[in-house]
């Protein structure tokens, strides 16, 4: 967990390729079903094409759906999922159900300001897809892609203000899931500061997942 631009896509990839575990990131997974045609994907389209938010009970029940699936004895990864407390009470039945609780809650956070920088910063090329920041991955002729030298750009949310409005949804959204998972007792929840490089992380998280193993 994590507000946006902290990395926890990045970080999430990497932990489910070292441990071997199912990677279900929420956002992809919603698009999917969408795509697939079924009966819930058809649903989650009628809310997106609106531009409306999808309720609580639907997202739970296309995360239960790719939670069921899959190995028995391999670990999952939740990514972007739970984002509200309806939602978290609501995975909490369904693990309890399947014999399947939490382990720990991972959460990587960095300052508002830092993420701001990060988000603001992209750039991708439109031809090859190649990702680049104005900081920290600069191509070698500005806003030009080293692949293609096609012109960069930049998506269209990723200003600051819009920025800042994501922001705000994360902490009065996902705050108070944090705050109800460190209130449950014997569940790790691990603070990982995500302002370091992406690798330093990266070991901070796999230290942190290595105890959890010789303790369980």
């Amino acid at each position: 967990m994590g507000p946006p631009g902290a990395g926890k896509g990045t970080q999430a990839k990497r932990l489910s390729e070292k441990y071997a575990m199912r990677h279900l990131s929420s956002g992809d997974i919603l698009r999917a079903e969408r795509a697939a045609g079924s009966a819930l994907g058809r649903e989650l389209a009628r809310y997106m094409d609106a531009g409306a938010l999808v309720p609580d009970e639907t997202i739970v029940k296309v995360m239960v759906k790719a939670l069921t699936g899959g190995s028995d004895g391999q670990g999952i990864l939740l990514d972007g999922f739970p984002r509200t407390v309806p939602q978290a009470q609501a995975l909490d039945a369904q693990l309890a159900q399947a014999g399947k609780p939490l382990d720990a809650v991972a959460v990587i956070d960095a300052s508002r300001d830092e993420i701001v920088a990060r988000i603001t910063g992209r750039r991708s090329c439109p031809r090859c897809g190649r990702a680049y920041h104005v900081t920290f991955l600069r191509p070698r002729r500005d806003d030009l892609c080293d692949d293609c030298g096609q012109a960069l750009t930049r998506r269209s949310d990723d200003t600051e203000a819009v920025v800042r409005q994501r922001l705000e949804a994360y902490d009065r959204q996902t705050e108070p899931v944090i705050a109800y998972y460190r209130r449950r007792p014997g569940l790790k929840v691990l603070d990982i500061d995500g302002s370091a490089a992406p690798d330093e992380v990266t070991r901070r998280l796999q230290r942190a997942f290595d105890a959890l193993v010789h303790q369980g």
